[in-house]
C-alpha cells in the first residue's frame, strides 16, 4: 500500500486489516467530517435548492428529472462515489425484490478464485471478499434499509465494499484486456490502467468502470447525466445499452448520486 497525497493506493502484494485501513483513511477528512458517506432519500426539491442560483441549463434538467424521479440519496465526494453509490443501490433492491439476489450472490461467491486465478494474491482478497459476501448474507436475511445504511455510513465496513467493487472491475478489465485495450489512453496496458484508475481508492469512474461492473455482476444500470450540455432534458444511457435497467444513478460532472423513478 502508497499514499498518494490523501489517497489510499491499493497494493495487491500488502495484507490489509482494520489496523492498516484505520491508518490510511485520512483522505476527504473536512468532507467526511461534515456529510453521511450515503444520505437518507431526500426529495428532489433537495437538488433543486443547490441549483437555486443555476443558469436555465440546469435548472430545465432538475425540472426533467422531477417529472421522473421523486427521490434521490446523496453519495460522498470522495471519488469513490460510483462505487458506493452503484453498491448501496443495488443491495438495497435486492431488499425489495430478491428474487435475482441468489443469482446475485453465486456471482460474488465465485468472483474471489476468479480474481485469483488473474493473479490476485489470495491473501489480499479474502477480506475484502468476506466482508462483501456478510453485507449479501444481511440483505438475504432481509435487513432493513437503515441497517443497510448503517452499513455504508461505517467508514470502515464503506470502503471494505468499495475496495472490493473495485477489485471485480479490475479483474473484468483484465479478463476482456483484448477489447478493453482500445479504450485506454496513454499507451497503457490495461494493467497499468488498473494499477493507476481503478485499484486505487479516491480515483473517480468513467464509462468504462461502468461498463466492467455492470458487466461482472450482471446488475444494468441507467445514469442520467446532468451536465451543461444544451438541452432540457438530462442525457440517458443505460449499461448495457438493450438493457432494462434496475437501479438508476445521477451524474453531475465529477459525482454520482441515487435517484429513485416514480
Amino acid at each position: 500500500m502508497a499514499a498518494e497525497g490523501d489517497k489510499f493506493v491499493y497494493d495487491p502484494e500488502r495484507n490489509y486489516d482494520d489496523a492498516t485501513l484505520a491508518q490510511i483513511r485520512v483522505m476527504e477528512n473536512e468532507i467526511a467530517s461534515q456529510n453521511n458517506i450515503v444520505s437518507e432519500r431526500l426529495s428532489m426539491q433537495n437538488l433543486k435548492d443547490e441549483y437555486a442560483d443555476a443558469d436555465d441549463v440546469f435548472k430545465l434538467k432538475i425540472k426533467d428529472l422531477e417529472s421522473r424521479y421523486h427521490y434521490m440519496r446523496r453519495t460522498r465526494g470522495d471519488g469513490n462515489c460510483f462505487y458506493r453509490a452503484f453498491g448501496f443501490a443495488c443491495l438495497e433492491m435486492f431488499l425489495a425484490d430478491s428474487k435475482n439476489l441468489p443469482r446475485f450472490k453465486d456471482v460474488a461467491q465465485k468472483s474471489r478464485d476468479e480474481l485469483v486465478s488473474l493473479g490476485f494474491p489470495q491473501f489480499t482478497i479474502e477480506d475484502f471478499h468476506e466482508s462483501f459476501m456478510d453485507v449479501i448474507e444481511k440483505i438475504e436475511k432481509q435487513c432493513s434499509v437503515t441497517e443497510l445504511s448503517d452499513i455504508f455510513n461505517n467508514q470502515g465496513l464503506s470502503d471494505y465494499i468499495v475496495v472490493y467493487l473495485r477489485l471485480l472491475v479490475s479483474g473484468y478489465l483484465q479478463k476482456e484486456a483484448e477489447f478493453f485495450v482500445n479504450f485506454i489512453e496513454g499507451e497503457r496496458t490495461v494493467k497499468e490502467f488498473c494499477n493507476q484508475e481503478v485499484e486505487p481508492m479516491g480515483k473517480e469512474s468513467d464509462h468504462i468502470h461502468i461498463i466492467a461492473l455492470t458487466s461482472t455482476l450482471g446488475i444494468p444500470v441507467r445514469v442520467e447525466y446532468m451536465d451543461r450540455v444544451d438541452s432540457s432534458k438530462c442525457t440517458q444511457h443505460n449499461f448495457p445499452e438493450d438493457s432494462q435497467p434496475s437501479i438508476v444513478l445521477l451524474y453531475r460532472p465529477g459525482h454520482y448520486d441515487i435517484l429513485y423513478s416514480r
